[in-house]
């Protein structure tokens, strides 16, 4: 059996002297898992870096089998990226959320193309506020593509479109000011930039805003399954960003 698909690696680990297995995100057929021989050796190792974007041929004999890739490089994010400890923090909380989040074998294309927009966006020149803020919106389509979408279109009280400041911490839905100042002490934050698309955060206060919205519910949703937490580089990412002080 064999197939071809692009893919982004999401993580490699060591097998046996100089082999590696290697989980990537295919566009086509979600988390695979496959062993790249000499992968872990000194000319091929860059191949493998988390975060390459490649072109994967894989091949078992069986489709359950552990089976092996050929890898090609399109395009290597990694050199770049390590060069700054934030973007590569950012880099890691997402191949981690995104490895961590999803079935394995399970498709889901607009997973593979929203993370490899992100990837971009951190590859580039882009201003600080920019990729941050399209960072958090990262987050929040992977929460969506997942089946636990957002909705910050009206008020879930009320029914308006007007001064929309809080998020219900259960159903994920805007709550007004007026609606929800009963309660504002159990509502999460609504940063407005996360309701319009191109928007960007006016504050590094509002991306840390948007970045604890966003991990109530993939902890709630995705990662308390099963009693798990959400990853430890995805925390080390918050923790970089809130010792900003500004953009």
């Amino acid at each position: 059996m064999e197939w071809q698909d692009q893919g982004i690696i999401l993580s490699s680990r060591r097998h046996g002297e100089t082999s590696a297995v290697v989980n990537i995100l295919t566009r086509s057929g979600g988390i695979h898992s496959g062993l790249v021989r000499g992968g872990w050796g000194r000319r091929t190792r860059h191949v493998i870096e988390p975060g390459n974007r490649v072109q994967a041929r894989w091949r078992g004999r069986l489709s359950e089998h552990l089976g092996s890739y050929s890898l090609e490089v399109e395009h290597s994010f990694s050199a770049r990226i390590m060069a700054e400890p934030i973007y590569l923090a950012a880099m890691t909380s997402a191949l981690s959320l995104s490895e961590g989040s999803m079935a394995e074998r399970e498709a889901h294309p607009k997973a593979f193309d929203g993370l490899s927009a992100l990837l971009d966006i951190l590859d580039s020149d882009a201003p600080t506020a920019q990729w941050q803020s399209a960072y958090v919106k990262w987050e929040i389509g992977l929460l969506g593509e997942l089946g636990y979408g957002l909705d910050f279109s009206k008020c879930a009280a009320t029914g308006t479109t007007e001064d929309l400041v809080y998020v219900s911490p259960k159903s994920g839905r805007a709550v007004s000011r007026v609606a929800g100042e009963p309660y504002k002490n159990a509502m999460l934050d609504l940063p407005g930039f996360v309701k319009i698309n191109g928007e960007v955060a006016s504050s590094v206060d509002d991306v840390v805003l948007g970045l604890k919205l966003t991990g109530h519910f993939l902890e709630r949703h995705v990662f308390n399954l099963g009693g798990r937490h959400l990853p430890k580089a995805r925390g080390r990412f918050v923790a970089r960003i809130s010792k900003q002080k500004t953009f």
